[in-house]
């Protein structure tokens, strides 16, 4: 639905709290039925999903949103359906005194805003629904207004698959956001930039709500010694042609070795040569999202040029850089950076790939400990003492070793960052966890001799906390 107010908002919140409260605890059933319906939701309409997202982008490679919104989503929320049994199970804990009892219950929380965003629509808005909708709750969506067509379309899929006081989606702009932000939820998720996940959190902190942020950064490749250059190029240029690059897990910047340069230029070359004999009019290269995101892009390539970076473009032969037109960009390596251009200091989002050198690997290190910590980062080298090396002095949301965003697939592994990266993880039992309250109960014996020793008088007890103090 379309709000425009914060008292519409607070309206449709206050009234799926009262619903969920009246309904009590979510069974088993009703859980799976929830996941069921977001599953057929995106399964019985993939293709209008597809072309949406293809509309909003201008130009959306359908491979890639069968792939990365489609298949992924539903992979996520069969998981979660698979092992929900095991999941809600009371953890047992150790018997704390004679005759006590004491358990773990899973609760749910309530319920859960999501603000989801445009580079994955589908993904990053039923993603944390997977563990919302497990964990027993029910959920307000705010999809981005970059990506209306998408939008509109998941609120009217939404209103078919869901009751209002199951699922409601939320549509408007920035100011609506902002508003949403606002609400007392129970949880509150965000997907997004750093500079916006400030607000969102400050605002959510006025009426005490606990936030999971996922945001980005900037997101380091190191290049050891002894890495295959080849494999190097292949594998971070993949994720990086992905989705044209806009992604929060995509590679920002690389450390290489500074006798590895040229080899990396060639290998580029080749994997473009092979992968994208064309890109302009190719169905598999995916737009920049918007004009002003392209503009800010070429931005960023004009100011490391202009402070004196090699700019290399790996566009096919006899096709332009980029189209302002198409807003297709090809994937550019820009050598020589310092940390006084702009594309050192943003989060890229874009098919754009900064190249620092080093001398040695512990001065590597030593740059990316010196930054933000990052959502992910990304190692590329054989020796494993220095694979292991590498994990322990540096600090990511996740590390992958010889390949790039592989993490992000795998259920069973939380996804999310750290520091200015984000609060918070999700995905598989993780998700399930970060949307429950682990709730300790306690049954006391029948003599209650647990709590006698907090009863007066206290003189026949004093002897015996002493000796334990003196012990």
């Amino acid at each position: 639905m379309q709000a425009s107010t914060n008292h519409e908002l607070l309206t449709i919140l206050n009234a799926m709290k009262r619903a969920h409260l009246a309904a009590g605890p979510a069974s088993a059933e009703l859980r799976r039925d929830r996941l069921a319906r977001s599953i057929a939701l995106i399964r019985d309409n993939h293709q209008a999903l597809s072309a949406a997202m293809q509309a909003d982008f201008g130009h959306r490679s359908h491979y890639q949103a069968l792939v990365a919104d489609i298949a992924t989503s539903i992979k996520m929320l069969q998981d979660a359906s698979d092992h929900l049994m095991s999941w809600m199970q009371p953890e047992p804990v150790a018997q704390p005194a004679p005759g006590m009892q004491a358990w773990i219950e899973q609760q749910p929380i309530g319920v859960v805003g999501v603000i989801s965003p445009w580079n994955f629509p589908i993904n990053l808005a039923f993603g944390p629904l997977a563990g919302v909708f497990a964990a027993g709750n029910t959920a307000m969506l705010k999809p981005s207004e970059l990506t209306p067509r998408t939008s509109a379309l998941l609120a009217e899929l939404v209103g078919r698959y869901f009751a209002p006081d199951e699922l409601m989606v939320v549509l408007g702009d920035a100011d609506v956001g902002q508003a949403f932000s606002a609400l007392p939820f129970d949880h509150l998720v965000f997907t997004g930039s750093t500079t916006v996940g400030r607000h969102v959190m400050r605002a959510a902190a006025e009426n005490l709500v606990p936030v999971t942020l996922e945001l980005g950064g900037k997101s380091p490749v190191m290049v050891d010694q002894d890495a295959d250059i080849t494999v190097v190029a292949e594998r971070t240029l993949t994720i990086k042609t992905f989705n044209a690059g806009q992604i929060c897990l995509s590679p920002d910047y690389m450390l290489l070795p500074e006798e590895k340069v040229e080899a990396l230029v060639q290998a580029a070359h080749t994997f473009m040569q092979r992968s994208f004999a064309t890109i302009q009019d190719n169905p598999d290269y995916t737009a920049i999202i918007s004009d002003r995101h392209f503009a800010r892009l070429v931005g960023l390539l004009d100011d490391a040029r202009a402070k004196g970076a090699r700019i290399i473009s790996l566009a096919p032969q006899h096709e332009p850089d980029f189209d302002a037109h198409s807003r297709k960009m090809a994937p550019h390596l820009v050598l020589g950076v310092t940390d006084e251009m702009a594309i050192m200091q943003e989060e890229i989002f874009g098919p754009l790939l900064p190249i620092k050198t080093y001398q040695e690997p512990a001065q590597a290190v030593a740059y990316i400990n010196a930054h933000p910590r990052p959502l992910a980062a990304y190692y590329f080298g054989n020796d494993l003492d220095r694979q292991h090396a590498f994990m322990r002095s540096t600090t990511s949301g996740a590390l992958v070793i010889n390949d790039v965003m592989s993490h992000a697939s795998i259920d069973s592994l939380p996804f999310g960052g750290i520091g200015a990266s984000g609060i918070g993880a999700y995905h598989g039992v993780h998700g399930f966890r970060r949307f429950t309250h682990a709730k300790p109960v306690v049954v006391q014996s029948a003599d209650g001799a647990s709590g006698l020793r907090l009863r007066a008088p206290y003189q026949d007890k004093l002897a015996a906390i002493e000796a334990f103090l003196n012990a």
